[in-house]
């Protein structure tokens, strides 16, 4: 069976991250994708030039509307903007048998803000507790919890346990931003801890990533995987666009990864990581 799966995110014009890139990853990964839009986006690969957020009550019109014909298997939350979304996401959401990965994007790659300072406590106390699984990078786990960045591996590992300890079932803390050689992410669960490494790709195209791994996870979920094996596979996907994406001519700043790079390799005869398993 094809999962449903709802993106609430917000528009990037550029196609490379927002509900854009979370179609695109959900449709790479076997799924139909749905979108209730946040916000409106005039941004390029080079950066965000102007936002204008789409109103609370409109938000959750969209999502009431899914949910009153359409089954949904698996939801991805990206950029809300506000703590009046925030509200209305949680509102319109409650009560839905369907696991929740919670991006919680606040900035932009380029460094522009996408959530309001006074929204992050929103976001901490009303939709933390809703997720299944909540995927920060360092800079946003931070910012949850108030803390400086972590740094080091240790350090890495204390706040994915210290947000795990404000009511998600799991948090997925993405280390890029340690610097190395690597990518190493950590999912902490109440099974422990488990590591997922993978190699760092000398590119600038890395637009929309986070969003992208959200996306295919809440895929991997819908199709009803473990939530290790849905990571890893979903990690092994993107890792695999972000080794594709030079045969993309995106714009001139950080571009968009190839969502669809296992359809390409397919049609040229090829075969490997990132083909969408067959059920």
């Amino acid at each position: 069976m094809i999962p449903n799966i709802l993106s609430i995110a917000g528009s990037d014009p550029s196609g490379g991250a927002g509900v854009q890139a979370d179609i695109k990853a959900i449709s790479a990964r076997g799924g139909y994708a749905m979108a209730a839009l946040t916000a409106l986006t005039s941004q390029n690969t080079r950066g965000v030039r102007a936002v204008e957020l789409v109103r609370p009550e409109t938000v959750a019109a969209q999502i009431d509307a899914i949910r009153a014909d359409i089954r949904i298997d698996a939801v991805k939350i990206g950029m809300l903007g506000s703590a009046g979304i925030v509200e209305a996401v949680a509102a319109a959401l409650a009560g839905l048998a369907a696991p929740v990965v919670l991006d919680p994007v606040m900035v932009a790659k380029g460094g522009d803000r996408l959530l309001a300072s006074e929204a992050v406590s929103a976001l901490r106390d009303r939709l933390l507790p809703m997720a299944f699984v909540v995927t920060p990078n360092l800079p946003e786990a931070a910012d949850l919890l108030g803390e400086a960045e972590a740094t080091d591996p240790e350090a890495m590992a204390g706040q994915a346990q210290r947000l795990r300890s404000l009511g998600p079932e799991a948090v997925l803390i993405k280390g890029g931003h340690l610097g190395g050689g690597g990518s190493p992410d950590l999912l902490v669960d109440a099974g422990g801890a488990r590591r997922f490494d993978g190699p760092r790709h000398a590119t600038a195209n890395t637009h929309g990533t986070g969003c992208s791994l959200s996306a295919a996870l809440a895929c991997e979920l819908g199709h009803g995987r473990p939530l290790a094996e849905a990571v890893a596979r979903a990690k092994s996907w993107l890792s695999a666009a972000i080794a594709a994406s030079g045969s993309l001519s995106v714009g001139h700043g950080h571009g968009p990864v190839h969502h669809f790079h296992a359809a390409e390799a397919f049609s040229a005869g090829r075969t490997g990581e990132g083909e969408v398993p067959q059920d």
